[in-house]
Parts: C-alpha cells; structure tokens; sequence
C-alpha cells in the first residue's frame, strides 16, 4: 500500500518492481549494503512491512468512500499515497471474507508461464518480445551503474546496444533451437515441443509455446538448455528459480519447506536483479515471492491452477461450431455412429479376443512396436518376461497367494515391498519347481 517501492519507468511507461526485495533480506545480508549492482548509491535500511490481518485490513477498506461501480473517473483521495484501492470489493459485504487466510489467489500457471516468457525471450533475445530493449538500456542508465550496458554512439552516429551475458549469441541461439528440435520426450509428460521450433530466420526461434510446454520448460528443461550457454552465476540463478517452482508444485508440501522458499526466492529475485535491466521486473517477478506464502496456506498448487479449468473451456469452445447461435451446435447421433465421445482410443488394438485355451494375459490384441523386427530375448529379458506374464495372470492368483504364505512364513516380519521384489527375482523359478500341472508348465 502505501509502504510499496514500486514505481513506473521514465521510459518504458510501465509498473516496475526493480529493487523493492532486498527490504525482506536479514539485516545483515551482504546485498543490503551493495551500492553497485542495484539502485546506484543506495543501500537498503527498511524492515518488511508486516502482513495484515483480514481485520486490519478490513477496517482500511472500511473508511474508504461508496463508488458507484463504473465510475472510475474519480480517484478517491489518498489514492497512491496511504492506499491503492479504486472502490471497496463487494467481497468485503461477506460476513466470513475478513476470516479468510487467502483472499486472492494467485494463479501460478499463469506467473509461471509469464515469468518463463520473459526469461526465454530476454536470454534468446526475441524481436519485439525482450525485456532488453532500448527503452530498458534507457531506464537502466538512470537508475542502476552499468557503464558498459548503456547505450552507446559508433562513429557513424547510429546508436549501437552493447551485447551483455545475459543473451546468447546468433550461434548459441541456433545450438538451442538445434537442441529443442531433436527433444524427444515420454508420452503424455508434455506435448511436442520441437514442434514449437520455427527456422524462418537464420538463426531459428520459438513460438506457439502453450502454458504447460512453459511449465514443462522452466522446471525440467531450462537448466540443462542454458547450461553451456550462459555465464555461470547467471545460470545458476535462473537454475536457483527453476527449482524453486519444481519444489513449489510438487504434489505434496511440507510446511517446513514452503518456510524455507519463502526466503530463498526473496534471494532468488535479488540474484536475478542484479542481472537484468530494471524493465525486466514487473508485477510477475514479484508475485513469485507470495507464492510460497499462499501455498502453505492454501495447500498444493495442483488444487488451486488453472490447468483443469483452461482444458475445460478449450474443449468447450471446440465443441462450439456456430458462435452465432451456440445451441444450433448440439448434435444428437445413435450410439452406433463414431464421434469424439465414443471413439475408439488409440492405444487400442481392437478389443479382446477369444481365449481358446490360452491365459488370461493373452486375452487382448496386441501389434508390432515399430518396424516389428524380430530380436532373441537375453536370458535377464526372458526371465522377466515369463515373471511379467505369471504375476498377471488370472489363473496364477491362486499360486501367488501361496508364494507369498511360504515367503511369510520362512522369512518373519517381511514387508510387502520385500514380498513384491522377491517376486521378480524367485517366483517364476519357484513356480517351476513345485511341478505344476503340465497345462501351466507350458505357458510358464
């Protein structure tokens, strides 16, 4: 509120956040005292401001004045100054809203997907889409000492942008692009992203990137594509905040660590200002340092993205044919006629077959894997082949429950897990020594 050290770039005209972290730093953090990588000269005194509760803050909306809802010409007084409020919420009319321990939530796909674009774009140095630009080079001049990215006057008068470490090279760029290009990845872990790869220029680019190839890129892929690439403390940086988010959307958190991130990621950003210019910090970067906040709060991120409601209203908006008249776009078709609803899967061969003697496993069609060449299995792929094919077969349950008594009953207090992996290594030999009927010898 009025506590805040954002402020709007002389040049660029946009928010920016650059230097308002090093105030939640300990007292004693080296980064407090340095007056060259960030603001020029300044050194860094303030405590954080505490966080208000939901009654505190609820007695400041209070005192604001009733606006009505679209009226926004007027400004209510104070505005910028002791608060940033344009109307009260009609939230706030809730009589439980104050008690609430999270009263926004903050999407972390979409801080996420924003905070590797800038990133991705910055280092790759896209056209149009960097936060290096001359308008930033500007800014950084007025506020930060680095000579040496300022821009500079060549002998013909044209005005010339010193390259910086933070970007790459033509030739590093195309060894990227390269990279990603031959990215095979697991199927259903991530979409195709080598398909986002585009040679229109001579040194190649990305686009079409969708949320979820961002956050498959920032958490996994980022570290090992820069890794060659970049300067190593900036490197390790932007390695520092791609795990931050792995550990941040992890299925399950623990307290402890979401404690432990909340200030990591306060040293993550000032590591990271102390790289880039300040128009790279806008309202995304700092977001990051609320995150693990309302994650130990609110629980895993899984249960509060966006990921499950985009996919909905994207399916939605396909079924849509007609936009004009949405209802004309409803079909009804008989059970036998193939659409999307009950199309057959693609990993289907073609159902079941009939048994006609043989087990349970060979119950389902099966087809060649790529070109079907026919190879001898090693003595190590046939015995868990055979291992495979007993443990789950229907007819075997029966010879499974009495391995596993056995088992118990020579080896006291084995756990489960024990059980299972004895199972891979003795059952098919076992099963073969207790001189089953010929009918089950033949298939084991």
């Amino acid at each position: 509120m009025e506590h805040t050290k954002s402020f709007t770039l002389q040049k660029g005209q946009k928010p920016c956040w650059f230097d308002c972290h090093r105030r939640f730093l300990p007292e004693n953090h080296p980064f407090r005292r340095n007056r060259e990588n960030f603001r020029k000269g300044k050194v860094e005194n303030d405590r954080p401001v505490p966080r208000l509760s939901g009654t505190e803050m609820r007695a400041h909306v209070m005192r604001l004045p009733v606006v009505p809802f679209g009226n926004n010409d007027k400004k209510i007084s104070g505005f910028g100054e002791s608060h940033n409020w344009v109307r009260t919420s009609i939230f706030w009319e809730l009589p439980y809203w104050s008690t609430n321990l999270i009263r926004h939530n903050l999407d972390v796909m979409h801080v996420e997907k924003n905070v590797f674009d800038n990133i991705f774009n910055t280092v790759m140095n896209v056209t149009g889409k960097t936060k290096d630009n001359d308008k930033a080079r500007l800014d950084l001049k007025d506020i930060c000492k680095r000579p040496a990215l300022e821009l500079q006057k060549s002998s013909n008068g044209k005005t010339v942008k010193p390259h910086v470490r933070y970007t790459l090279t033509k030739k590093q760029i195309e060894d990227v692009c390269t990279w990603i290009k031959s990215l095979k990845l697991p199927d259903g872990y991530a979409s195709n992203i080598a398909r986002c790869v585009t040679d229109k220029t001579p040194h190649g680019k990305l686009k079409g990137m969708k949320s979820h190839d961002c956050h498959v890129f920032l958490e996994r892929l980022l570290p090992i594509a820069f890794r060659d690439q970049l300067y190593k403390p900036i490197w390790d940086a932007l390695t520092k905040l791609s795990r931050f988010f792995n550990d941040l959307c992890t299925k399950s958190l623990n307290e402890k660590d979401m404690s432990i991130l909340e200030k990591n990621i306060i040293e993550i950003t000032c590591k990271l200002e102390k790289i880039f210019p300040p128009g790279f910090f806008d309202s995304m970067k700092h977001l990051t340092i609320h995150l693990p906040y309302e994650a130990r709060v609110g629980g895993p991120v899984q249960y509060r993205w966006m990921y499950p409601f985009e996919r909905l209203m994207g399916m939605l908006k396909r079924a849509v044919k007609n936009r004009a008249c949405v209802e004309g776009s409803i079909y009804y078709f008989p059970d036998e006629v193939l659409t999307k609803a009950n199309r057959i899967p693609r990993n289907d061969d073609g159902g079941n077959i009939e048994l006609n003697g043989r087990l349970f496993v060979f119950g389902l069609s099966g087809r060649a894997y790529g070109k079907g060449r026919r190879i001898f299995l090693s003595e190590k792929d046939l015995h868990a082949s055979h291992t495979y094919i007993l443990l789950n077969c229907e007819e075997i349950d029966e010879f499974v429950r009495l391995y596993d008594d056995e088992l118990k009953v020579k080896c006291p207090g084995i756990t489960d897990k024990d059980i299972q992996i004895s199972r891979y290594k003795d059952f098919a030999r076992w099963i073969k020594d207790k001189a089953l009927p010929k009918r089950i010898n033949d298939f084991g």
